[in-house]
């Protein structure tokens, strides 16, 4: 039992030391990233929606 607490409280250890390692080197989007993901983002959704409307209008066409 007391081998499970020191592994456990060793693996929440190095768990906790490498998100500090990460909050340490993350930073702030820049203004233009921010666009950039934006773009990128309504981009992937518009994508997505036409193929779903061509398929939608594929199926009314050869299916009704």
């Amino acid at each position: 039992m007391k081998e499970e607490r020191k592994n456990l409280f060793r693996r929440l250890s190095k768990f906790g030391s490498q998100c500090a390692r990460v909050l340490r080197v993350a930073r702030k989007p820049t203004i233009n990233e921010i666009k950039q993901v934006s773009k990128v983002s309504a981009l992937g959704i518009f994508v997505i929606g036409m193929i779903g409307f061509i398929i939608g209008i594929i199926f009314k066409i050869f299916f009704l």
